[in-house]
Parts: C-alpha cells; structure tokens; sequence
C-alpha cells in the first residue's frame, strides 16, 4: 500500500500531460465540426462573446478518466477480484457523460437551424434517478467491495454506523442526482467548475487512501489530472467548454465515490462552492414565486443566480470570481481532510 498513493498521483500527472498534448488538436476538431456553445438571453451581455465556442469537453476528461483506471485495474480484477469496486463509479461516470453528452447534442442543433434546446428537465431528471437509483441499489446489495458503503462516518466520531437500505438506498440517490446538478449549475464561468472539481477529488482520494480504497484512490487522481488538462484550454479566455457531458458526470462520480468512502458528510464541505450555488438558486427561486404571491412584488435575494454570476454583477471580474471560488474550495477541501483524519 505505501507505494500505491505515489503510483496514483504519477498516474494523475501522466493524464494531466496526455491530455495537454491531445487536446489542443481534439478542440480544433470539434471547432471545425460546429460543436459551439450557446449562451442564455440572460447573460449575452456579459458572455455574449463565448457563443460558439467548442464545448463537449467533457469527453478529454471522460475517456482518458476511463482508459486509463480500467488499465490499471483490469488485471487485478480479473486475476483475483481485486479493484472491481472502481467499476460503479466508472459506470456513473460513463452514464451520466452520455446523459449530458445527448443533452449538449441537442442544444448545439439550435445553433444549426434545427429545433433543438437540449433535454427536457423532466426527461433528464427522470435520467439521472435511474442512473443513481441503480448505483445506490448495487452499493446496497453488493456491499462486501465497498468497505464503507452502507455506512455513515460522523465527522469527530470515530464509529461507522450501519444504515438499512430503507435510509441508505434514498439518501445515495440524493446525493448523486444532487450533486450532478451541483457542478453543473457552477460551470457558467471559465475554468470554475473544472478547478472545483479537481480540489473536491483530490480530497476524496486523500480519504479514500487513509481507508485502503486503493483503486478509487487512482480514479480520484486520474480525474485530478484529467481536469486539470482540461483547464489548460479552458483557463479564461476558455477555447473549450466541458458542458453537460462533464459536469453532470463529475457530480455524479464525486457524489457516489462520497457515498463509497461513507465520509458523504463531508461533502457540503469538501465541495462547497457547488453546494452553495445550488442553495443560491433554491433561495432565488423561492424568494421570487413567495414575494411575487404575497407582496405582489418580484423581490429577489441575489443579482442573479447562480451565485457566481451575482458576484460578477456585483463588480468582480470573471477572474476573480473564478480564482476567490477557488480559494474557498481548496480550502475547504483541506478542512474536510482534517476532518476525516480526527
């Protein structure tokens, strides 16, 4: 085992480095086939300039994510089992990529001349719970891979506490189908969902070493890697776009590999800033339809949500909002390490 957090981090720096080299001609492909992004009304002002600019970019993080954990994997799987927990995250993963995968599909048909907007938010969430309802399940009945699984890690408590399929089965659900919109309501600005992301799994492949979950360990820091080759072209001005196809299946895999290494509580804090774009949404929403029905008035808390885009509207510069989130993130990811170490 001491050789096996080296080994993964190595891996994580590999991908990062093949992922430099094969993405600048991977982004002129999809700049040549016309898989440009397109901006909300909302926000032409202020990122009108970004339309057309490549997205799918969530497959240079996907399938490098996906070749190169199987590689490592498969051998010991097939030899005596070992490492065969790394495939339900990798099944999450692949999953919701081509959930958001046909929803960026559908939204670049508009740009085309064809009627297209992307999925329906009820079809895609209909998507996302059987995705997450069959991981939950497996996490459920197949327990004896996943050390943690069906379990709850309190923070400053050093006691696993069982829980019953009844809790354990709603909850996992909740907490990929959640944290799969988490990340992609915080990708709406250059290089902050990819950063975030990156911190988050780093975390978690800290936590999940201190356990001897050593093939999710590897997953964790090839998606480090991996994301960080992606914010080489999508550092601002970003030349690529992760869209659907990344963010949903990032949130999804961070979440599951939460529930895996049963630290999932940790996961408002490790991942903190999707958390809180999230709630800023909620609370926009809610303020407007309640003071619109009791006051006669629409009043809302925030600028503009998600919270980032209030920020921006407050003054701060894409950069800075990108770089002060990022701040916040690292940093809580390191409490959430701290706090799994007690």
């Amino acid at each position: 085992m001491g050789t096996q957090l080296p080994l993964a981090l190595s891996v994580g720096g590999a991908t990062f480095l093949l992922g430099v080299i094969w993405g600048g001609p991977f982004v002129e492909i999809l700049r040549r086939l016309r898989i440009g992004k397109q901006i909300r009304v909302e926000l032409q002002d202020s990122h009108g300039h970004k339309v057309g600019t490549p997205t799918m970019g969530g497959i240079m993080i996907i399938v490098p994510a996906v070749l190169l954990t199987l590689a490592l994997s498969l051998a010991r799987i097939v030899q005596d089992g070992q490492g065969a927990s790394v495939l339900l995250p990798l099944f999450v993963l692949l999953g919701f990529a081509l959930l958001g995968l046909i929803d960026d599909w559908e939204g670049i048909q508009l740009s085309r001349g064809v009627h297209g907007e992307g999925l329906s938010g009820r079809i895609k969430f209909i998507a996302q719970l059987a995705l997450a309802t069959i991981t939950a399940v497996t996490l459920s009945l197949y327990d004896g891979g996943y050390t943690f699984a069906n379990t709850i890690l309190i923070p400053l408590i050093p006691i696993a506490i069982p829980l019953s399929p009844v809790i354990f089965i709603p909850v996992t659900v909740f907490i990929i189908v959640g944290m799969s919109n988490a990340v992609n309501l915080t990708d709406g600005m250059d290089g902050l969902a990819g950063i975030i992301c990156a911190s988050a799994f780093a975390a978690y492949g800290i936590i999940a070493f201190l356990q001897g979950q050593i093939f999710v360990v590897q997953l964790c820091f090839i998606l480090v890697g991996a994301c960080f080759a992606f914010l080489w072209f999508n550092a601002h001005p970003a030349q690529l776009f992760m869209g659907d196809t990344g963010s949903l299946a990032l949130g999804a895999t961070l979440g599951t590999i939460a529930v895996m290494t049963g630290q999932w509580l940790l996961l408002p804090i490790v991942a903190v800033v999707p958390v809180m774009e999230t709630v800023s949404v909620m609370l926009q929403v809610a303020s407007a339809k309640l003071t619109r029905r009791y006051l006669g008035e629409d009043i809302r808390i925030f600028r503009r949500a998600p919270l980032h885009h209030h920020f921006e509207l407050g003054g701060w510069s894409e950069t800075q909002v990108v770089q002060r989130f990022w701040l916040v993130g690292l940093l809580s990811a390191m409490v959430g390490v701290a706090l799994a170490l007690v």
